[in-house]
């Protein structure tokens, strides 16, 4: 028995790895391709079972070109840092469904999907930045993974993920759709831990920063957000931090966002180019 649970320890501890910007050690369990693969699957039914705006929209366009400077300042990031390697794992894309919910999500690899009902929350585009980078954050952060790994070690054991499939395949698709951030219902995301949810807090605004938005904007939006749906808060806030403590670490946080922004400084981006 004490050599099965060595293998166990050993295998754990090989699947382990570090999170981008913030260092913390996490658990992936779950190979890269394979999850991107039934994450980007996914994705594609989400967008033809809900109403997607066209490419041609204005929405559609603001959101791909504010994703597009996070992306630019994500790969500066990496690139500065000799992750180049990491980049390969994201196929990133951006789309815009029409909805009043106040809502947004981002799938392993990087497919994100925004609401129009939390873009007109947002009300600007630093706004808007402070939503896609938490997004994006959380594919950086492999939070999907993270938390589909504990999922997994907790109700499927130690099975390998093909095994799990053959032998429990709507089980386990709906295990790997609710991590990967999109729960059975339409439109609701996954719960995410309250450390996943500041990591991504952190790391978000990073890269708006970088990119070359106001940082400063994040602390008004999340009140906007914690005072949305009247006296309950939208689903998005279902496990995030409360606002005030929100409000409180973004504060923090803002000068060592101005810092990595000095540090690594990103080309002027597509939202200053007229």
């Amino acid at each position: 028995m004490r050599i099965v649970y060595c293998l166990i320890l050993l295998f754990v501890l090989e699947a382990c790895s570090q999170v981008a910007f913030t260092g913390r050690r996490q658990t992936q369990l779950i190979p890269i391709d394979t999850i991107n693969s039934l994450s980007f699957s996914q994705y594609d039914e989400f967008l033809a079972a809900n109403n997607t705006l066209p490419p041609e929209a204005p929405e559609v366009n603001l959101i791909r070109r504010i994703g597009q400077d996070l992306v630019y300042a994500v790969e500066v990031y990496y690139k500065a840092n000799g992750m180049e390697r990491e980049l390969e794992k994201f196929n990133w894309e951006f789309n815009v469904v029409e909805s009043e919910q106040i809502n947004a999500f981002c799938m392993p690899g990087g497919k994100v999907v925004m609401f129009t009902g939390i873009m007109e929350l947002a009300q600007n585009e630093d706004a808007m930045a402070v939503i896609m980078g938490h997004e994006i954050a959380h594919a950086l952060a492999h939070h999907g993974n993270e938390r589909m790994s504990q999922m997994m070690w907790a109700q499927l054991g130690m099975s390998a993920l093909d095994v799990a499939l053959a032998e429990r395949p709507q089980a386990t698709r709906e295990l790997i759709m609710t991590a990967a951030g999109a729960g059975a219902q339409v439109g609701v995301m996954l719960p995410f831990s309250r450390k996943h949810e500041s990591e991504a807090d952190e790391i978000g605004l990073y890269l708006m920063t970088m990119a070359g938005y106001d940082p400063t904007e994040a602390v008004p939006f999340w009140e906007r957000m914690g005072q949305a749906g009247g006296g309950a808060p939208p689903e998005f806030l279902s496990t995030h931090p409360g606002p005030e403590r929100r409000a409180e670490n973004l504060k923090r946080l803002i000068p060592k966002a101005r810092e990595y922004a000095e540090k690594y400084p990103v080309p002027q981006s597509s939202r200053n180019k007229g």
